[in-house]
C-alpha cells in the first residue's frame, strides 16, 4: 500500500523536509539524555548541511538550534548551547488584516488611496483646486487601469469609473478633458541574449 504525504502528519517546518522531522521525532523519544544530546547535535549538523551559513555563523547556528526545538514542538529536553527559546512567543497571533469593505469589487484595482482621494474631492468646493485634483486623480486611475487591462484604458472608461465612484458628484466632459497618454511597460521576453 502506498503512503502519500497528504496522509502523513503535517510538517512543522517544511523547508527541512520529512527526513529531518523524523530524526527530530526519534530524538525526542530517546530516553538517555547524553544520547539525546548527541542525536540533537547530529541533526543540527545535518540541517547545517542543507542550509549552510552565508553570513554570521554564530547567529545561523543559533537559528538552527531554535528550529530544532520548534520542530520538536518544544518537547526536546537537551542541553542547549544557547538560551532556550520561549514557547510563549508563538502563542500570540497578530490580528487579521481587514480589507476595506466600502469599495465595490470592480473598483479594487484602483486601491484605497484613489477611493480616499475621490472622497476628498467630493467634499471640496467647486474651483480650480478641485479641478486640478480631479484631473490628477483621473490620470493616476488611468495608469492603474493599464496594469490590469493594457488595451482598454480609454478616457471615457476612466471618466465613467470616476463618476460611479463619486456617486455622480464628479463629472468630467470627454469633449473638453483629455487625460495623459500612458504606454504600458513592455513585458519581459524571457530570453537571454547570447554571449559572443
Amino acid at each position: 500500500m502506498l503512503t502519500y504525504n497528504t496522509h502523513l502528519p503535517q510538517l512543522v517546518l517544511p523547508q527541512y523536509g520529512r527526513n529531518i522531522q523524523q530524526m527530530v521525532d526519534h530524538c525526542t523519544d530517546i530516553a538517555d539524555r547524553d544520547e539525546r544530546n548527541r542525536c540533537a547535535k547530529t541533526i543540527v549538523d545535518a540541517m547545517l548541511t542543507l542550509f549552510p551559513a552565508n553570513g554570521n555563523r554564530e547567529e545561523h547556528y543559533r537559528k538552527l538550534w531554535d528550529h530544532l526545538i520548534i520542530m520538536s514542538r518544544f518537547k526536546l529536553d537537551i542541553d542547549l548551547p544557547f538560551e532556550p527559546l520561549d514557547p510563549t512567543v508563538f502563542a500570540d497571533r497578530p490580528e487579521p488584516l481587514t480589507l476595506p469593505q466600502g469599495m465595490p469589487m470592480y473598483f479594487r484595482h484602483y486601491g484605497s488611496c484613489i477611493t480616499r482621494l475621490v472622497d476628498i474631492i467630493c467634499t471640496m468646493p467647486e474651483g480650480h483646486e478641485r479641478d486640478e485634483l480631479t484631473l490628477l486623480t483621473a490620470n493616476q486611475m488611468k495608469k492603474m487601469f493599464l496594469n490590469i487591462n493594457r488595451d482598454g484604458a480609454d478616457d471615457s472608461r476612466i471618466f465613467d469609473d470616476l463618476r460611479n465612484m463619486s456617486h455622480g458628484s464628479i463629472r468630467l466632459d470627454p469633449a473638453s478633458t483629455v487625460l495623459n497618454d500612458y504606454r504600458p511597460t513592455p513585458l519581459q521576453a524571457g530570453k537571454k541574449k547570447k554571449k559572443k
